[in-house]
């Protein structure tokens, strides 16, 4: 174990069962991807508190908060759902429920939690508390985008089928399925606005995205930006970007685009493009800062040491920095006066002014990806 590793696990070394309960608001997870472990963090002292280990392949993991911000539930490669207490800081139930999951979302009212899955496809819904089936909904395909909606309900999307549909568990845990066909090829992620209407699905198959009104009484796929790569070479694509890292400022959304150097600037209202900002490399995430006059932008491999920072209001570059190896993932804290930076391939957190762009503090933490504050418990689709 790397020797900077030793040293922040000594001085973390207050065990779980003797951390003293604490406030939770100010708290956030680091997934540590090599290592099988979260790392506990504090927003306002900028420092780690605790580690938890034993979270099992952690090499693509994401997690959702319960709405009392008390549990995570960290979604593994390996298929493992790990019901994390970041009060007691320790494991509080974990099953290993397929061989290969993708992601996974927690209802409105916090009583279900759904995996997606590659293998062997499907989503299966939990009971929040126990972690016991309730649900199997086979899909025949490799599911993604996997979003919490209003009601009670899940919305995910076949990447073989080019399906999405829409599980609704308003009445127990039978859920009445709505199937939408034709969304288009191989749909790659997805991403739901913050007031639930509207679902936007990625294709990697084709040029363009593909939406649903989910406010609709029958959601019918909306093209959006057919063919925006049109008359230009693609490039090989060294990392699927993530939708779930989109930009809404309001007015419009500003999403990356795959296999060029580009973000994407479409009217919210409209589903129409409003611009493009050509960028340093190919957009894995780009975010927007809470009050949206900023989006940020990390990028694919070979080109992942750097951070573009685009102003909303010119669409243009107005920051560039490299903050080191393999910069992973962006976390804002809920006011958006600072951004914390995952970067791998320097084992460090990295926490930036967003204003002044100063470097604030640096966290060693084991090959570090995403980052999650406990803000996210309150937010439709995080």
């Amino acid at each position: 174990m790397k020797q900077f590793v030793l040293g922040l696990a000594a001085s973390l070394l207050m065990t779980a069962a003797h951390a003293e309960p604490t406030a939770t608001g100010d708290l956030g997870l680091v997934i540590e991807r090599a290592a099988g472990s979260v790392l506990l963090v504090d927003q306002s002292d900028r420092a780690a508190l605790a580690r938890i280990e034993g979270l099992g392949d952690l090499s693509h993991a994401s997690l959702v908060y319960s709405p009392d911000e008390r549990f995570a539930y960290v979604f593994g490669r390996d298929g493992g759902l790990t019901k994390v207490d970041i009060v007691t800081r320790q494991i509080a139930n974990r099953v290993v429920q397929a061989g290969n999951a993708i992601g996974g979302a927690i209802s409105d009212d916090g009583t279900l939690v759904a995996v997606s899955n590659y293998e062997p496809g499907g989503v299966r819904v939990f009971d929040a508390d126990t972690l016991d089936l309730v649900a199997d909904i086979p899909t025949g395909s490799k599911t993604i985008g996997l979003v919490d909606a209003p009601g009670r309900r899940f919305v995910f999307t076949m990447w073989d089928t080019g399906e999405t549909w829409i599980a609704d568990f308003a009445r127990g845990t039978d859920p009445q399925i709505t199937k939408i066909t034709d969304m288009g090829k191989n749909p790659y992620d997805a991403l739901i606005t913050a007031n639930g209407r509207t679902y936007i699905t990625g294709l990697f198959g084709q040029d363009g995205l593909t939406a649903l009104d989910l406010w609709a009484d029958t959601p019918e796929p909306i093209r959006v930006l057919p063919g925006y790569g049109r008359g230009q070479q693609e490039l090989p694509v060294y990392k699927m970007p993530h939708l779930e890292g989109w930009a809404h400022t309001g007015a419009e959304f500003i999403l990356p685009a795959v296999g060029h150097h580009q973000v994407l600037w479409v009217d919210a209202d409209t589903l129409t493009e409003t611009g493009r900002t050509q960028t340093y490399g190919q957009p894995v995430f780009a975010m927007a800062r809470p009050d949206g006059r900023q989006v940020w932008v990390n990028f694919a491999h070979p080109l992942n040491d750097t951070i573009q920072v685009i102003d909303t209001v010119s669409k243009q570059v107005i920051h560039e920095f490299k903050p080191g190896p393999a910069v992973l993932h962006m976390e804002f804290t809920p006011r958006g006066h600072e951004v914390w930076i995952s970067v791998r391939d320097a084992n460090t957190v990295m926490v930036y002014d967003t204003h002044s762009f100063e470097k604030l503090r640096e966290i060693p933490a084991d090959s570090p990806s995403g980052i999650f504050f406990t803000a996210r418990a309150h937010r439709t689709g995080l």
